[in-house]
């Protein structure tokens, strides 16, 4: 700021100046006099401090509160801006921050934009790890759309590490949110789907036929309104094309009364069988299928109940464990009645009325240690798979009907010598209803 009248006039303008309380520093300031400029800021420095009033210590400006602060920007620019550092407490209780390493950065970066990488396969498996952890505390995979991608690029690259066991026990609402995402799981080896009523024409069953579950050895179909056109779906490629389920060591079919004795026929397919729980289905002749059983692939019938099928064995486990307790969660926060019962209880005092006593829907999985007389649960004597205690008790329990299996076992071996053409004729010989399943595939 340039002066270019008498001392006066500038002497007045400085005091005004220095006396006004807001003002900017508009820097040095000059004076021109006889023909020559004067800069008179330090010789002012004692005038300005004596002119100016002393000001009541601010640690915060004017205005200032947290409410404001926070709602000043967004949330994600807020993100954006406190991403960086890591904020902790000293022991005085004052607020200290600390950049973060670049690994959280890059890291960080790439979980937000994980759906949009074209491949994880060959990248390190402890790297991915915490990729996937970082992805799943951004909620990236609760995201529509960009969720199920970025699953995909996880579950195509590394397989049962994210996920190996798969448990779905009851919770039907979960299946039919969650379809496309449970089906981009892959190697997996137990799958229990009890009690979630999927029917001989859920997707979810003919994709137990694809390639990317021919890993599973535990299957849990109790109590799914299955029938006989339902396991021969089910069992096709197995039967024709020597793929699909065919590692599959234990199979639980119990609760599906319209399987008869001719779907249990197509079980037969399943040669590495040592496990099968057939109780409460809707067979005629039990012992004819008991004979077959014990004929075709070397099943016997269990006098106790097997440790294998009491559900307790299939588990989730994984990295995605956490994602679907997740989904658990919210579909079942979502169905939670929202109107409380106090209106209709006021009105059942008012007229008088009991109570109606609602009975919870019960799944059969309670009736699991019901009588055993009724269980259809057959082992393989063979298997290592099976649980040794239970077997030993039945074996000291019955000897006498050992050796009457043990002559049961001689019989069929001389038949299946004398119709081992004729047994590779049928695997040969297809039915127009089989030829119409593969042209479905």
């Amino acid at each position: 700021m340039v002066v270019t009248q008498n001392n006066q006039v500038a002497t007045k303008a400085m005091s005004y100046y220095l006396n006004s309380e807001n003002h900017l520093d508009p820097g040095p300031i000059y004076v021109r006099e006889n023909g020559q400029l004067h800069m008179v800021n330090l010789a002012l420095d004692g005038v300005r401090s004596s002119l100016q009033k002393p000001r009541p210590f601010r640690l915060f400006p004017k205005g200032f509160s947290v409410e404001l602060c926070m709602n000043r920007e967004d949330d994600t620019a807020q993100k954006e801006k406190t991403d960086h550092f890591i904020f902790t407490y000293t022991r005085e209780g004052n607020l200290r921050y600390s950049a973060k390493s670049l690994f959280s950065l890059v890291l960080g970066f790439i979980s937000d934009n994980v759906d949009h990488i074209d491949s994880l396969i060959g990248f390190p498996e402890q790297i991915a790890e915490k990729l996937f952890s970082a992805a799943e505390a951004r909620q990236k995979f609760t995201e529509p759309g960009a969720g199920l991608r970025a699953l995909q690029k996880f579950t195509e690259a590394y397989g049962s590490l994210v996920l190996c066991s798969l448990c779905l026990r009851n919770r039907y609402l979960v299946i039919s949110e969650k379809l496309e995402e449970i089906k981009s799981f892959r190697e997996l080896t137990c799958l229990d789907l009890s009690c979630c009523k999927l029917g001989d024409e859920h997707e979810l069953l003919e994709h137990l036929t694809n390639e990317a579950l021919s890993s599973v050895t535990q299957l849990h179909l109790k109590d799914n309104c299955l029938s006989d056109a339902g396991v021969r779906k089910m069992t096709a490629p197995v039967r024709v094309m020597k793929r699909g389920l065919e590692n599959l060591t234990l199979l639980d079919l119990s609760c599906n009364p319209e399987i008869t004795d001719a779907g249990i026929g197509y079980l037969f397919s399943f040669r590495k069988l040592n496990c099968l729980d057939i109780s409460g289905t809707g067979l005629k002749d039990v012992k004819a299928v008991k004979h077959k059983l014990q004929t075709h692939i070397g099943l016997v019938h269990s006098k106790v109940p097997l440790k294998e099928f009491d559900h307790s064995n299939c588990k989730t486990e994984g990295w995605a464990d956490q994602i679907v307790l997740q989904w658990e969660r919210v579909t079942s926060e979502a169905v939670k009645p929202r109107e409380t019962g106090e209106p209709r209880t006021a009105a059942q005092h008012f007229y008088g009325t009991r109570a109606r006593a609602e009975a919870p829907v019960k799944c059969p999985l309670a009736d699991t240690h019901g009588n055993s007389s009724e269980k259809l649960q057959f082992y393989k004597e063979e298997a290592p798979d099976c649980h040794g205690p239970l077997l030993k008790r039945e074996a000291i329990s019955s000897q006498e009907s050992k050796k009457s299996k043990k002559r049961a076992f001689e019989e069929p071996e001389k038949e299946q010598s004398n119709s081992s053409q004729s047994s590779k004729q049928k695997y040969v010989c297809l039915a127009v209803e089989d030829w119409d399943l593969l042209n479905s595939y």
